[in-house]
């Protein structure tokens, strides 16, 4: 709960500042590539590393979130390819999805 929460929250802020600051700049490979960067940084080489240094069990919940984030890895990617563009709606299509997730992982 905490990991997927608060520590979610507070190491992505980096990254949602300087998106937020390169889509007011136009700049838009930026705010991408942040993001996406990010995350493939964070789940290969963080998760890599901290696992060959000390080996980690995976309980069958981390199972489901692997699934979902899967699943939305899929939407963001269709977000993109269709119109090339993510607009308003797009956007807050990600942010109920992302509140809908929470409040799972909280009941959970």
């Amino acid at each position: 709960l905490v990991g997927l929460t608060i520590v979610a929250v507070g190491t992505s802020l980096p990254e949602l500042v300087t998106s937020v600051v390169a889509s007011i700049k136009k700049e838009n490979d930026i705010a991408i590539g942040n993001v996406i960067g990010s995350n493939i940084f964070n789940i290969l080489f963080v998760l890599g590393l901290s696992s060959t240094i000390s080996g980690l069990i995976i309980k069958p919940e981390a199972l489901i979130d692997s699934l979902i984030l899967f699943a939305v890895s899929i939407m963001c990617y269709l977000f993109t390819c269709y119109k090339s563009r993510i607009g308003n709606i797009k956007g807050i299509i990600m942010i109920g999805t992302y509140i809908i997730f929470m409040i799972y992982i909280i009941m959970r």
